[in-house]
Parts: C-alpha cells; sequence; structure tokens
C-alpha cells in the first residue's frame, strides 16, 4: 500500500496544534483566574478557632496544624477570615449561661491579641466595609468577628452590646440545641421543640441586634425561628455558613423557601464548604471507607483516633503528640487511602460549587456568598485549608462567572449587608 506522506504530515500537524490549543486554553484559564483572584476581595465568614491557638508562643503567624492562619491565608489569597466566637450549648441555667459567657469573653481577647499583640503588621480588626477595604489595600490580612450561639448573653441582653463593643458583626441565636433565644434546627430529628420558633427573649434579641448594627445570623437556628426573624428583622440577615437543601438534604442547609424568603428580605446565604452539608451520601462512603482504612492501620499501631470534641480536651503538649502520630498514620496508610478514594471520592470543589449555581439560579447573584467552616468541620477536595482558596474562583472562572460576579460572590454581597445593617442602626438611634 502507497502511504501518503503529505496528509500524514497534515494530520500530524493539525493534532499537534490542536492539543498544545487546548494546554495554551487551560494555562489562560488559570491565568484568568488568578489575575480575578488577586484583584477581589476575598472573605470567608466562618472560620472556627481554638484559643490554645493564640498564645505568645503558638499564633496564627506560624504555618500551625490549623485549616486557617496568616501564612495559609497569603498562600491563597484568602483576604478575610471571619473568627468566630463558638459556645457550645449547655445547660439553661445561670451556671451554664456563666461558663458560656467567660468562653466567649476568651475568645474576643484572643482575637485581639492576634491583631494588637501578635501580628498588628500581618492582620488587622475590621468593624466596617470601610475598614475592610483601607486594611485590604494596606497589604495587610483582616480579621473579623462573628458570634456562633447567642446562648453566653444568658438572660441579659446588654451583653450584645458588650459583644458589638468587643468587635462582634453578626450573631447566630442557637447552636446544635435550643438555646434560651431560640430553637435549634437540630430539632427536626425527633420534632421536639422549646420555643416553637424564637423565644420572647428571643425576639427582643433580634430588636437588639438591629439597634446596634449586628447582623443575624440563621444558620444553626429551626426554620420557624427563621422565619420569625425574617418579619421581625428591620435589616437582611445572612446564613453565615449554609448550603442548599435541594443538593443535600441536610437540616444545616436552606430549602427553597428559605432562600426565597431570604432573597426577599435582601439577605445573603454564605454556601459552606462543609462535605457532610454538600453531598451527604457522598461524604458518608468517602469517610466511610477512609476511617476503615484508619482504624484498621491505627489499631496495629496500638492507637486510638479520636473525635474532635475529644480532641478539644487535649491540652498542648497531647495534642501536639496526638498529632504527630496521627500523622504517622495517616502516612501509613497512605496508598491504602488513595485506593479507598478512587472508590469513593470525597466531596470536592465541584461539589461545592453545585450549591453555589442552583442558588444563584434560584434567588440571584446578589444574595450568595462563600464560606469555609475551617477548624470547625469544614473543608473539601479542593478547599480544605485557607492556602487552596484560589481553586474556588478557579472552579467560578470555569464556569463562566465574570470577575463582576465572582467579586460579589467573594465578598461584596456581604459587605453589602453589613452596610444596610449599620445604615439602620445608625439612622434608629
Amino acid at each position: 500500500m502507497k502511504l501518503n506522506y503529505s496528509l500524514i504530515f497534515l494530520s500530524f500537524f493539525v493534532s499537534s496544534f490542536l492539543f498544545s490549543q487546548g494546554k495554551s486554553t487551560d494555562s489562560d484559564l488559570v491565568a484568568k483566574a488568578k489575575k480575578i483572584h488577586n484583584s477581589v476581595i476575598t472573605i470567608d465568614t466562618h472560620d472556627d478557632i481554638n484559643i490554645k491557638n493564640f498564645t505568645k508562643n503558638k499564633n496564627y503567624t506560624q504555618d500551625l496544624n490549623t485549616q486557617v492562619n496568616i501564612p495559609k491565608m497569603k498562600k491563597g489569597g484568602l483576604d478575610v477570615s471571619w473568627f468566630v466566637v463558638y459556645s457550645h450549648q449547655g445547660e439553661l441555667n445561670e451556671t451554664g449561661y456563666e461558663n458560656a459567657y467567660k468562653n466567649a469573653i476568651k475568645s474576643f481577647e484572643a482575637f485581639h491579641r492576634l491583631c494588637e499583640v501578635y501580628a498588628p503588621n500581618e492582620i488587622e480588626l475590621a468593624l466596617t466595609s470601610k475598614d475592610v477595604k483601607r486594611i485590604h489595600a494596606s497589604g495587610k490580612k483582616v480579621a473579623m468577628i462573628g458570634v456562633e450561639n447567642g446562648y453566653p448573653i444568658g438572660m441579659d441582653l446588654k451583653k450584645i452590646e458588650e459583644f458589638h463593643n468587643l468587635g462582634a458583626r453578626y450573631m447566630s441565636l442557637a447552636h446544635q440545641g435550643h438555646s434560651q433565644l431560640s430553637d435549634s434546627n437540630t430539632g427536626e430529628k425527633d420534632n421536639v421543640w422549646l420555643h416553637n420558633g424564637l423565644s420572647d427573649l428571643g425576639k427582643e434579641a433580634v430588636k437588639e441586634m438591629n439597634r446596634l448594627g449586628i447582623m443575624i445570623d440563621i444558620s444553626h437556628p429551626s426554620k420557624q425561628a427563621f422565619i420569625d426573624m425574617i418579619q421581625l428583622s428591620k435589616t437582611p440577615l445572612i446564613a453565615s455558613h449554609s448550603s442548599a437543601r435541594a443538593l443535600c438534604n441536610h437540616s444545616r442547609d436552606l430549602d427553597d423557601e428559605q432562600l426565597l424568603l431570604l432573597k426577599k428580605n435582601g439577605g445573603v446565604v454564605q454556601t459552606v464548604a462543609f462535605a457532610g452539608y454538600v453531598n451527604i451520601d457522598k461524604n458518608n462512603a468517602y469517610r466511610g471507607a477512609q476511617n476503615k482504612v484508619l482504624n484498621d492501620v491505627a489499631s496495629k499501631n496500638n492507637f486510638q483516633i479520636l473525635g474532635w470534641t475529644e480532641r478539644q480536651k487535649l491540652d498542648d503538649t497531647e495534642l501536639d503528640l496526638y498529632n504527630n502520630k496521627l500523622d504517622q498514620i495517616k502516612k501509613e496508610a497512605s496508598s491504602l487511602l488513595k485506593e479507598a478514594a478512587i472508590k469513593f471520592p470525597p466531596v470536592d470543589v465541584a461539589d461545592f460549587v453545585d450549591h453555589i449555581d442552583y442558588m444563584v439560579n434560584l434567588i440571584g447573584i446578589n444574595h450568595v456568598g462563600i464560606s469555609s467552616d475551617f477548624d470547625g468541620g469544614g473543608g473539601i477536595k479542593g478547599w480544605n485549608d485557607a492556602s487552596e482558596t484560589f481553586n474556588v474562583t478557579l472552579e467560578l472562572v470555569k464556569r463562566g462567572y465574570t470577575k463582576k460576579e465572582i467579586a460579589k460572590l467573594w465578598g461584596l454581597n456581604l459587605l453589602r449587608v453589613l452596610d444596610d445593617v449599620q445604615k439602620y442602626a445608625k439612622s434608629n438611634n
């Protein structure tokens, strides 16, 4: 058979050209995403902390074994972190309230130490959108403060103003369990409710937050409490870390009715990169396979893997020893873990952005934002800590979002709500 070398050469040339064009397109996409990522203000509205990491010798100026710290923020281009004053839901009595209040004050003090003592040239506390823009322009990272669970205010609404004076700019009224202020989403498990929404004190708390200029966070309260807050509040609300229930049937996510009410209210939902709230079935399969491998390897090494609550009880020395041993276990199990992840893949950035897409299509680009819940259980493949923040922007660019739209998602929507809330407070005081 006679070969047509001219045709073969032409075919090779065309194939090479198309291949090079494909590579160039990928490279151009990354370059475009980097340019956008570096030009917008990236805000993560929910990052938990452990006050053990806010000491003179151990703090966020170091690249600690945490999902958020200043080195990781710099590496990933995360500009603003909302650090959370979190209080575990305890008994509804004076002892419980007092213990939670003391814990809250310690968290506030930790944030101020970081910004004012340990790293004043690297990070600064912001109280307004103008602060955010000024600090960002200076080249420093930005810290903001949210309160997760109003439980520590006890029965004294004056503590809300104290928290505001310490820097709090959003607060939720419940967490895992009903508080004195509001029912929690956890009531869905047994259909047992304490207030059937907000308590009378919770309703007064809404008015007080409106008066002070604190954004009301509806991420953990029950649906009826959410409806009560929508009806009572004179300002827009936020969900500091929730996703779309239509895509993941978890009570921590918002259903379409809630999302549409939030749009009408002028608020914003901060899509959360918490695997169990993004795709619960996929996450359960992945976690089950990973845990089996780790527990098998740990058992062979006479090591017990602890849960998050158990780890929080360890002192610094114990935690360091535990983490070092766990790292060894993970290293020994790495090949088996990879095999398990092929069969049962983890929730990833694409799954996460599916929620952004869904909510943007339902309620519009002006009412959707981004959060991680880092160091509180959050993290997905591709955005497992602050150093990987760029990957979210890259996925948004891949899906055709414009720079203007990405700027809104990453922070302008949230800052617009903060402005609205603070403007109302100023004009009514």
